[in-house]
């Protein structure tokens, strides 16, 4: 028998991913006590995801945390973010994408962080480090779920201690479900998912491999796709210590892999013969899932427990941290009091569109994993196969680069259909369109500027809602302020007004004002505060 004992908190978060630490990170950060509950240890876990993406950087950012990412780099920022494209590693070179993904650190207009290469793992020890640092937040690991109930006021819970077999009951107002692509709150609240399973299937083997590095002449690159005839796929360096991954794409469903025959299998794909120290295998099938819904009245889910894709763009670990973002600032606003009754509706409302059209991307970037290009003869040390390398070239350059120079889809993306979105009339461009191109319509992410002292132009955004305005000059600016001011307070929304040195900012946001949400996203623009203002406040606080 094992004795129970009640807890109570706000929020309890199943799974310590980065789903779940970063919507940790959102609620403590507003000061809403929060549990966060895992399985697992989260420790020696073979990366699939290494590439933390612009958006989520700015995140970091905003927590106050992108530089103690930018530290726990590996290779350090300058290490160059090339995508190479080869036979082998130790073969021929076929193409090349020069800083690939926003990766370079040099300042970019478009966003006030740079992505940044560097594993899943290291990611986390970031996140969870400052979550655990936060007051009300509290992270267990080895806790399993088991159980959940709920009424018209709170989530019931029962959780393990997987250490002690100790159970405990947990009463929160609220429950999130980021545990992944098997999870359980999924399965509890009856949400199915639905797609297509089995795209492909393949392994992520990561390796220790001393002088790997010094034996090939393509130079340094964070991924070298191998195109050939005996083990397609990517590879390359993950960390210090010589460490390597290898993911060989799209293999039989009958082959299994002992870590001799994956020595084996990396020493043919690549070419070289070396003393390759297997450190793990870990199979994974490539597909595209959705679930059918993603709340059930106080219980949500967010990042793989509702949404699984293939991994080429590096969307799925950022969309699950921007899940984690969405709901963190709804729940937050619910919770103390300023959020209306269909604040949390909008969660799914606003993030299934972007979603589905993330993964489309995904689905077309894995259609061309480069065995396309594929030719007999093309290693051939002969005027044939320099030919057809030249075609695989020209081949690779035309149907590859969409994923390599995503920022379209890392910024693009909107909310412009959004209940919480006041459209001022303007026509919303497709979801990330053909190039990225900054955009104000409300829905969109706040187009980003630096300012005249260096800073970001978000450096000043609240965490509730800011009113941006982009002309200091404009004709009674300081009534037009205190009213605006007003009628935050008159329901209880957090607000925060900037007025920040840049002349390029009216022409950027195309509006003398710009209400922006917690999450930096535009929630209204115009050229003057309407009468009813208040109203305007309660529509976007989901009243």
């Amino acid at each position: 028998m094992t004795e129970e004992h009640l807890l109570e908190t706000k929020v309890l978060i199943v799974g310590a991913g980065p789903t779940g630490l970063a919507l940790a990170i959102e609620l403590g950060s507003r000061s809403i006590p929060c549990m966060v509950i895992e399985r697992n240890d989260r420790a020696g876990y073979a990366p699939r995801a290494k590439t933390t993406n612009v958006r989520t950087r700015e995140h970091l950012r905003r927590w106050g945390i992108a530089d103690r990412l930018a530290a726990a780099s590996p290779f350090g920022l300058d290490y160059p973010s090339h995508v190479l494209f080869v036979t082998r590693l130790g073969g021929h070179r076929l193409a090349k994408f020069e800083h690939v993904l926003n990766c370079n650190p040099e300042k970019n207009a478009d966003y006030s962080e740079h992505a940044q290469w560097i594993p899943q793992y290291l990611l986390e020890d970031v996140l969870r480090a400052h979550a655990q640092s936060l007051p009300g937040v509290e992270v267990r690991f080895s806790t399993e779920y088991e159980s959940l109930s709920q009424t018209e006021e709170h989530v019931h819970a029962k959780i393990r201690n997987l250490a002690t077999g100790e159970v405990e009951n947990v009463v929160c107002d609220y429950l999130v479900g980021a545990d992944g692509a098997r999870s359980a709150v999924r399965d509890a609240i009856g949400a199915k998912m639905s797609g297509t399973y089995g795209l492909s299937r393949n392994f992520n083997i990561v390796f220790r491999a001393p002088g790997l590095a010094e034996a090939h002449s393509h130079g340094p690159a964070i991924m070298y796709w191998q195109i050939n005839a005996d083990s397609p796929g990517v590879i390359g360096p993950m960390d210090v210590g010589d460490k390597w991954f290898f993911m060989p794409s799209n293999v039989s469903k009958d082959l299994k892999l002992t870590n001799s025959e994956a020595a084996d299998l990396i020493r043919k794909a690549t070419g070289i013969d070396l003393p390759y120290e297997v450190l793990s295998t870990d199979e994974w099938i490539a597909s595209r899932l959705i679930a059918d819904k993603y709340q059930d009245r106080r219980i949500f889910l967010a990042g793989d427990a509702c949404h699984l894709h293939p991994p080429m763009g590096g969307y799925g670990m950022n969309m699950g941290i921007a899940d984690g973002v969405d709901l963190g600032w709804k729940l937050a606003a619910t919770l103390q009091g300023w959020g209306g009754s269909s604040l949390l509706d909008s969660y799914e409302a606003e993030r299934r569109p972007v979603h589905n059209f993330v993964m489309d991307e995904a689905v077309a970037n894995h259609a061309l994993i480069g065995t396309q290009a594929f030719q007999s003869g093309m290693e051939d040390a002969t005027a044939e196969g320099a030919r057809l390398r030249e075609e695989a070239s020209q081949h690779i350059q035309m149907t590859k680069a969409r994923e390599f120079l995503n920022l379209r889809v890392v910024l693009g993306y909107h909310y412009g259909e959004s209940s919480l979105v006041i459209s001022d009339g303007s026509v919303m461009a497709p979801q990330g369109g053909e190039k990225y191109v900054a955009s104000a319509r409300p829905g969109c992410v706040a187009p980003h500027a630096w300012l005249e002292d260096g800073s970001s132009l978000y450096d000043g955004f609240g965490q509730g809602f800011t009113l941006l305005v982009t002309d200091e000059n404009a004709e009674d600016l300081d009534l037009t302020l205190k009213q605006i001011a007003h009628d935050a307070a008159k329901v209880a929304i957090p607000l925060t007004i900037v007025t920040p040195r840049n002349g390029e900012l009216a022409d950027l946001y195309g509006a003398r004002y710009a209400l922006i949400r917690p999450d930096q996203h535009v929630a209204w623009r115009g050229n003057s505060w309407p009468d009813n203002g208040h109203q305007l406040m309660r529509r976007v606080s989901g009243h």
